[in-house]
């Protein structure tokens, strides 16, 4: 018995890579830094900042879930940086984070989070170390990326399951609570109605919990039953749109329910558009135009 223990350790050990289950990190991270805004300083710093970032985002394991390489949440940061002072080291610019995640049966990449963070504020020095501790946070820029790793790996998961994503979502909470200190903005809480510490506390308070099961009917019943039950499909996504109702009646002044509107805007519309009956569209229709007036031409031809 020994021996052949042994053995099968060695066999396991001498398999080719792709004939054994590959684990990985939970994120597949792209990062791009643009500096055009930026005159007069050494280049190099953001060359470093970007390699530090990538392998911060991707190397690090995140949650104790188990990711095959396949899995890997795909995600965008695009940061535009506007001044940088190599003496301090403090960097100011925007940040746009998306989210994408596959829609089974298909080749088709839905978006489940787009969003601008206009307060993308840190410190960074070339060749910093980047290390992170959730509950001793004192750098700025760990806290940010740290931030959002938690709340892109929370809302796929709540894609995944009802309300899948609590435990990690909770991280991102934790993380925006430990921040408030930092002195660069966006961390403060009620300092601004749309910051980090709005988006998340949105998210998981409990009155709007009918947008987190929005995410899994939309996604799980709605797209992913696309290509085998269109009917049914679409019948899930209209069900999910009065659950987006639900979530704007308890909070209005949530930024939520509009952001939704405007990085699914496609999405709808390719939805309906051409399809389904008028009882599924004229609700839905009502719904988006008040929501997100400003796309009322994109709105019309849900109804044609």
């Amino acid at each position: 018995m020994v021996n052949r223990l042994i053995a099968l350790a060695l066999f396991c050990v001498m398999l080719p890579p792709l004939l054994m289950e590959t684990k990985a990190q939970e994120l597949n991270a792209t990062v791009e830094i643009n500096t055009s805004r930026i005159d007069g300083t050494n280049k190099a710093v953001f060359d470093n900042l970007k390699e530090s970032v990538t392998a911060f985002l991707n190397e690090r394991h995140w949650t104790n879930l188990q990711f095959n390489n396949n899995e890997r949440i795909k995600c965008v940061f695009n940061i535009i940086l506007s001044k940088y002072n190599s003496d301090t080291g403090l960097t100011s610019g925007e940040g746009y984070i998306s989210i994408q995640r596959p829609v089974y049966g298909s080749t088709y990449n839905t978006v489940t989070f787009s969003r601008k963070d206009k307060d993308f504020n840190f410190n960074f020095h070339e060749f910093d170390q980047l290390d992170f501790s959730d509950e001793n946070i004192n750098n700025s820029l760990t806290a940010l990326l740290a931030f959002y790793a938690y709340f892109i790996i929370g809302i796929d998961l709540d894609t995944m399951s009802p309300l899948g994503g609590t435990e990690i979502l909770e991280k991102a909470m934790t993380v925006v609570n430990n921040s408030q200190e930092l002195n660069v903005k966006g961390w403060k809480s009620f300092d601004d109605s749309s910051n980090r510490f709005a988006l998340i506390n949105d998210y998981l308070e409990e009155k709007f919990s009918p947008f987190r099961q929005l995410q899994y009917k939309y996604h799980r019943e709605g797209l992913d039953n696309m290509t085998e039950n269109p009917d049914l499909a679409r019948n899930a996504i209209t069900e999910s749109m009065n659950l987006l109702k639900e979530a704007r009646d308890n909070k209005p002044l949530s930024f939520w329910p509009q952001l939704f509107t405007e990085y699914k805007r496609d999405e709808l519309v390719g939805v309906y558009r051409g399809q389904g009956t008028e009882s599924n569209k004229q609700p839905v229709y009502d719904l988006l135009v008040k929501l997100n007036a400003s796309q009322s031409a994109y709105w019309k031809q849900i109804l044609k």
